[in-house]
């Protein structure tokens, strides 16, 4: 049997710019996507910890060292700039792969920067 986990997490960036006009997704700063393992095109899960919206989209890529966090499409109508989100990817394995998964955790300082890495305990 398989279960859904946490992948990985981007936890307080903020919201750079939103744009609903633009064709979906979440842009987010190459640094950031490296930092945890999260790839272009993947599912995620956004969650607006300001308005409390709760919304899945796909990653693009956004330049490197830029801080960006766009929101793009309708869900640009969810969030504001200066919004704090946690984005969130989640995977399915087994329960003898759960028990060495230790998903990767990116805090997030000022500028949308990693302030530090850390990994949640594997169940």
């Amino acid at each position: 049997m398989l279960r859904e986990v946490l992948f990985a997490k981007i936890h307080g960036a903020k919201v750079t710019q939103c744009d609903p006009d633009y064709v979906g997704s979440i842009t987010i700063d190459t640094d950031l996507l490296d930092a945890t393992g999260l790839r272009i095109n993947e599912k995620v899960l956004v969650c607006d910890v300001d308005s409390g919206s709760r919304f899945e989209t796909y990653v693009f890529k956004g330049e490197p060292g830029s801080g960006i966090i766009g929101i793009n499409g309708a869900a640009a109508r969810l969030t504001a700039p200066g919004n704090t989100v946690l984005v969130m990817s989640f995977c399915h394995m087994t329960v003898e792969e759960m028990e060495t998964h230790r998903p990767r955790v990116a805090i997030i300082g000022d500028g949308n920067v990693v302030d530090r890495m850390i990994r949640y305990d594997s169940a």
